[in-house]
Formats: structure tokens, C-alpha cells, sequence
């Protein structure tokens, strides 16, 4: 008998079912255990950055630029100032397109391409939500236009900032020079936290120099914005810290006179104050306005500046290097007398030439015929007898005309408070040899002498020379900025002397007195009526070469190649107050262009200054 196999093995089925009703449950405990886990992390273990994650999720810290420091002349007069301004700015994230955007933008205020382009590089390093100016200081009109079509202009602002000017102009444009919306290179190097609430920082003059005094301290908000960015509520403000206003020596009106007194001639007036070093006119002609650089100046406006022959962006009287001509003859005056080259008995005798031993080549005087046979010093000096000068030059040699030199301020930086100053040239065998890779030659030597061959000078270095001159030998900073506030004033002793003996100061500015006073002084013209003593000495310095067999004709010269005129003084001669330097570009003559101006701004200074002056007295 066959026995029935079992269909069924009921055990094993109700083992198989046990294993994975086990292996289900103990899955699902596993799933358990890890979603209680992971709640613990989310709710305990990291609570609190989740908890700062949601915040900063509404809730911003929007900068607040700071007040931009004012800066004031002298007497108080407000030479820069803040005033609002309406820009417009775009909030990409609400915008839809803003392609299409654009677009509506510019056939409403037809854009240009520079704030186009500035627009484009803001874009870049911006912030979510933060608005990016496209147009700054907008006329009622254009925030007219803007209002009407708010409906169809998703993202635009128009937002109330404090923009800067220049009340004065082109008067101080080289000197306070101006600010500037902030470009690619300058965001890489400026402070981002410090600049993040400005879009400006000083491009030049004043602005820049003092940047760190003038830009103030950011402040914050922290508010509350919805999903699309929009501020619901203010939660915390730390108000900015306003920048410090600046007091400068230099006085408005001195400024002003002296621009005009240059009349329609390209130039330089530099006036210091002889007991401080202050300067009290600083002027450039021609100037420009610095208040269309404030918010952008268009491209034409600025290629019509930099294009112009007159080069108004060029700071003459620091960055302008001319021969200094005769007017440096009162320094090497005073060498010659310190070194012992010559002496107040030394006398020569000008045929109107001068010849190097064994040479037959003739350095000529101004004067066809020279000045006489028996000339001294003084001479020299009150005629401006350049062969006087080259006798005592070769006798000095280049060395000591270039130690001299150096003491006055020549060949180096003043250092004036103000960016961009050039050193002009007080050149030596060591200097030649680097420049020029040749030696140094005794014509170098020859030419040096009267101011003329390698040696430059900016207006603002001779008028440093004729102050040192002024104080016998005070060696003083020329300062814009006298005071700055919350600071105390900074001490206006000398920062060193210049040696020298008595005798030979009393000469050298004797001599320098009779160049106005004197009967056959140079500069005579300018002392018809004078109450007061000015010492001055003239200068004229060749923008052209003149072949030694060929005569000066300044009729045959275009006007751009004739010769320029110079002049320093320092008034009153017998107490010094005011030390000056003045060119006159292509002016010619010294004595009928520059030393007038000097006149001019003499006069201006003891009338506005007679009450001091005269407290000072008593």
C-alpha cells in the first residue's frame, strides 16, 4: 500500500510566517527608532541653527551710509557740502524680466551707456534684494515720469540719498577735487564692510586724501521682510557715525582772486601763509567743475575735458614742471655765499656771454651786450645778470648748487596734504647718470646756474623756496588742513632749518627787495604806489631751444612756444606774512605778466588781513 504524501508541511509554513512577521517588525522598529532619531536632531540636538537659518530668512541687516564730513575755508565758508538727491534704483528679484524692464527705463529717461554700464558692474556684486542704483540725482521731472508709470515698473525705487557739491566750482576743482561712484578695482581694494552702505569714495584733491576723516561709520537696521523681500517692520537701528569736517587755511576769496587775476592765461598762483605753512590759495588755471563727476559724467562732457589743448584736469601748480628760470638765483645766491664761491666784494665783467675755460661756445645773458664790467652780487640779482650767475655756478659746482638746492625744497615732495605731487627735478651727476646714462657735464653745470638745462620746478616748490626764503631759512610743510574736528589742531613749529649766516641772509633779501624797489629792479613796474615793501625776483623760462647764432623773436613763435613768465616774492619784506610763486604759461616776461599778479594778490591780503595785522602790531 502506497502511503499518501502530506500536500502540506504546516509547521514549516508556521515557521516561515513567525521569521517574517519578526523580520517585518524589527524593520519597522528600525524605521521607528530612526525617525525618533532624526526628530530628536532636528528638535534638540540643532534647534538653534535651524532656529537662526528661519530668521535670516526675514530678517536683513540693511546698511545705513553715513554723513559725509562738510569741508569749510578758512573763515567758516562752506566749500562742500551734502545735498538729497532722488535716485533710481532696481530690485532685480522683483522684477520679472529685467530685460523688458530695462527696455521701459530707457525709452522713459533714455538711458546712457555709461550708467548702463556702471548698472552692470553694481549687478554683479550685489546682495539679494539689495537695490542697485541706475541713475543718480533725477530732475522732478524724470521722478514724474517714473511715478505715472509705477504700475508697469515691477522693481523700481526711487530713493532719497545725500549726494555732494561743490558750491565754489571751478575755483577749487584741483583742490578739493571730488567724489566718485566706486569702481571695479576700488571695490577689490576697499573695506567691503565700511563701504557698505555708499556707492562713493574720493577720487581726488582733499576728497581723497582725507577719505578715511570725510567717510564716517556705516550704521545698521535689522527688519523684517515678507517672502518677496519687502520691509514689514524695523527691529533695531544702530545710527551711522557722521565723518569729520575739515577746516582748511586756505581762504575763498585769495582763491578767487588770484583765478580771476590770471585773467584768460593758462597758469599757476600758490600763496602760503610764511608763519605756518598754511596755504592760502592754491590755484590752477584752467580749473574745472567737480560736481558733474559727483554722479557720473557722461562720456562726451569728460572727452571734451581731456581732449581741450588747455588740459583743465592738469593740477598745474603741483603736478606742472617748468624751468624755474631766474628765480631760483636767490638760492644760489645764498650757496654761493655760505660755500664761499663768491663774496659780497666779487665783482665780474658781463659782455652779455659767458665761455667755458677752453671753449669757444657762449652761453649768453638775457641782455644783448651784458650788464657792465664791474656787476656784483647784488647786481646779479636786481638785474637778473645770468653770466654772473654761471661764473658763480661753475665755481660752486653741481654739487653744491644741488645741496642748495635740495635745502629749499627743490628736487623732492613738500609734503602738502593732497595726492599726485610731482618732485620736479634738482639734478646731480648721480641723477644724470640714472636718467640719461652719461656723465655730467660742466655746461650742465652752466645751464643749472640759472634755473634753466634738467631742472624743474612745480609752483607749488618755488613758492616753498620763497617762504624759506621769507623766514631765513624756516623749513615748514605747506598744510591745506588746519583743523579737523573732534582732533586737536596739529603743532606749526618749523620741522628744521636752513644754516646760514646773517650777513648773507641780509644780502640775498636786500637784493630781493631792490628787485621791486630798486631803480633798475626787474620787477619795478609793480611798486608805483606801493605802501609796503614786496621782495621778489622775476623768471623767465624757454618752452623752446634757441639756436646760439639764432635771436629770440616772439613774433616768429606760435603762442604755445613762447617763453614763460614767472615770479616769487614774499610782502611785507620787512615782516613776512604771505610768500607766493605765480607762472604765467607762454606769459613771456616775468616782470609785466607774472610779478603783477603778485601785486594783485599782495594788496588783496594785507585789506583783508589789516585788522589782524595790525592786533598782531599792538
Amino acid at each position: 500500500m502506497i502511503h499518501e504524501r502530506a500536500i502540506k508541511d504546516h509547521n514549516r509554513e508556521i515557521r516561515l510566517f513567525f521569521f517574517r512577521l519578526s523580520f517585518a517588525a524589527l524593520f519597522v522598529l528600525m524605521l521607528v527608532v530612526l525617525l525618533l532619531w532624526r526628530y530628536y536632531s532636528l528638535q534638540v540636538l540643532h534647534h538653534q541653527d535651524f532656529v537662526t537659518q528661519s530668521e535670516n530668512n526675514r530678517i536683513h541687516v540693511l546698511p545705513i551710509p553715513p554723513t559725509r564730513g562738510l569741508i569749510y575755508d578758512r573763515n567758516g565758508v562752506l566749500l562742500a557740502d551734502n545735498r538729497v538727491g532722488f535716485s533710481l534704483s532696481l530690485v532685480v528679484e522683483r522684477s520679472n524680466n529685467l530685460d523688458e524692464l530695462l527696455d521701459k527705463l530707457d525709452q522713459l529717461l533714455d538711458l546712457e551707456a555709461n550708467e548702463l554700464e556702471r548698472f552692470a558692474s553694481l549687478l554683479k556684486r550685489r546682495k539679494p534684494y539689495e537695490p542697485v542704483p541706475l541713475r543718480y540725482n533725477l530732475t522732478e521731472q524724470e521722478q514724474g515720469l517714473l511715478a505715472v508709470n509705477e504700475y508697469r515698473l515691477p522693481g523700481v525705487e526711487i530713493t532719497a540719498e545725500m549726494i555732494r557739491h561743490y558750491p565754489v566750482g571751478e575755483y577749487l576743482g584741483h583742490v578739493l577735487g571730488y567724489v566718485g561712484r566706486i569702481n571695479d578695482q576700488e571695490i577689490r581694494e576697499l573695506d567691503p564692510v565700511r563701504y557698505s552702505g555708499t556707492h562713493v569714495t574720493g577720487k581726488s584733491g582733499i576728497e581723497k586724501f582725507y577719505e578715511s576723516e570725510l567717510m564716517g561709520t556705516v550704521g545698521y537696521e535689522y527688519v523684517e521682510t515678507n517672502a518677496r523681500g519687502r520691509v514689514m517692520r524695523l527691529l533695531e537701528r544702530i545710527d551711522p557715525k557722521p565723518g569729520m569736517d575739515l577746516q582748511l587755511s586756505l581762504d575763498i576769496r585769495l582763491q578767487e582772486i588770484a583765478y580771476n587775476a590770471l585773467g584768460e592765461e593758462r597758469g599757476a598762483v600758490v600763496v602760503l601763509d610764511t608763519r605756518t605753512g598754511g596755504v592760502l590759495a592754491l590755484v590752477s588755471k584752467p580749473g574745472f567743475d567737480p560736481n558733474p563727476f559727483v554722479t557720473g559724467i557722461s562720456f562726451a562732457d569728460y572727452r571734451a575735458l581731456q581732449d581741450s589743448p588747455d588740459q583743465p584736469l592738469f593740477d598745474r601748480a603741483m603736478q606742472g614742471q617748468y624751468p624755474p628760470g631766474s628765480t631760483v638765483k636767490p638760492v644760489f645766491a645764498f650757496g654761493a655765499l655760505e660755500s664761499g664761491a663768491v663774496s659780497e666784494d666779487t665783482r665780474i665783467s658781463d659782455p652779455g656771454f659767458y665761455s667755458l675755460e677752453n671753449s669757444i661756445h657762449r652761453y649768453r645773458d638775457w641782455k644783448k651786450g651784458g650788464h657792465g664790467a664791474r656787476v656784483d652780487l647784488h647786481d646779479a640779482i636786481v638785474q637778473s645778470c645770468d653770466t654772473f650767475f654761471y661764473t658763480a655756478g661753475v665755481k660752486m659746482g653741481i654739487d653744491q648748487l644741488n645741496h642748495y638746492g635740495i635745502r629749499f625744497g627743490f628736487g623732492k615732495r613738500t609734503g602738502i596734504d593732497l595726492p599726485s605731487e610731482r618732485t620736479g627735478i634738482m639734478p646731480s651727476r648721480d641723477w644724470k647718470r640714472g636718467a640719461r646714462g652719461v656723465a655730467w657735464y660742466p655746461g650742465d653745470t652752466v645751464n643749472t646756474s640759472i634755473g634753466q638745462g634738467f631742472m624743474l620746478a612745480t609752483p607749488l616748490q618755488l613758492a616753498v623756496a620763497a617762504s624759506r626764503l621769507a623766514t631765513r631759512g624756516e623749513i615748514r610743510s605747506p598744510r591745506l588742513v588746519s583743523h579737523i574736528e573732534g582732533m586737536e589742531d596739529p603743532p606749526t613749529p618749523p620741522a628744521g632749518h636752513i644754516p646760514g649766516t646773517d650777513q648773507h641772509w641780509d644780502y640775498v633779501l636786500n637784493a630781493m627787495k631792490d628787485v621791486v624797489h630798486g631803480a633798475r629792479g626787474t620787477a619795478k613796474g609793480i611798486a608805483k604806489g606801493l605802501t609796503y615793501t614786496i621782495a621778489g625776483k622775476t623768471g623767465t623760462a624757454q618752452v623752446v631751444g634757441i639756436r646760439q647764432d639764432e635771436k629770440y623773436d616772439a613774433e616768429q613763435l606760435a603762442k604755445r612756444q613762447r617763453d614763460h613768465a614767472l615770479f616769487i616774492a614774499f610782502a611785507p619784506a620787512d615782516n613776512p606774512r604771505i610768500a607766493m610763486s605765480i607762472i604765467v604759461e607762454n606769459g613771456e616776461h616775468g616782470s609785466s605778466t607774472a610779478a603783477p599778479i603778485a601785486r594783485v594778490m599782495a594788496d588783496s591780503y594785507l585789506q583783508l588781513y589789516s585788522q589782524e595785522i595790525a592786533d598782531a602790531a599792538n
